[in-house]
């Protein structure tokens, strides 16, 4: 009984030396007006994500995946923050006989990889998906992420954001047809 005492104890004064409170409040200071001390939790924002449910743009194109086969992309945004803007984009594959979780991206487009890009057309430029520190692609991966025949999945490509002057820009997807004036959403 001793130890679960001096464990409680222990723990108890673990989370207040780390600033929290056993009652879920923090411990800082306040001056009943709203103030919340010296602490940052005021400078931080919400945590949430990229929620589009109407698309800006889609279309529906040939893949040549299998004989009949097509595909409904649709862009859903483009999204800067900081120095980094996420385009989100929705397939739909409508593949005859597909077996289950046996479709990609990079068969519908014609096992090629998609190669996503964002065209700026006034500054001459190409964006290109950015790479982590391991080298690795800002992206959902072109052939390991399995989509359901006839349902939707979304896939993210992460780029250096365009300059401020940049309000729309042009995507391109694999052997797709580009999509022009994509609002640069800030």
């Amino acid at each position: 009984m001793r130890l679960a005492y001096r464990l409680v104890t222990a723990t108890a004064a673990a989370l207040l030396l780390a600033g929290c409170s056993p009652l879920g409040q923090g411990t800082g200071s306040s001056s009943g007006d709203g103030d919340r001390g010296s602490g940052t939790e005021g400078s931080v924002g919400k945590a949430s994500f990229d929620n589009n449910t109407k698309p800006i743009v889609k279309g529906t194109f040939d893949s040549p995946e299998a004989q009949g086969a097509k595909v409904d992309i649709a862009i859903m945004g483009l999204k800067v923050k900081g120095k980094l803007a996420t385009l989100t984009v929705q397939f739909v594959p409508h593949v005859p006989g597909a077996q289950p979780n046996q479709i990609n991206a990079y068969g519908l487009n014609g096992e090629r990889g998609l190669d996503t890009s964002l065209i700026d057309p006034v500054n001459l430029k190409r964006y290109v998906v950015v790479k982590d520190s391991s080298g690795r692609e800002l992206q959902t991966d072109d052939i390991f992420t399995h989509m359901t025949n006839d349902q939707p999945t979304s896939s993210f490509y992460t780029f250096a954001a365009p300059p401020d002057s940049v309000k729309s820009i042009d995507v391109q997807l694999g052997n797709w047809p580009t999509f022009r004036d994509v609002p640069v959403e800030r």
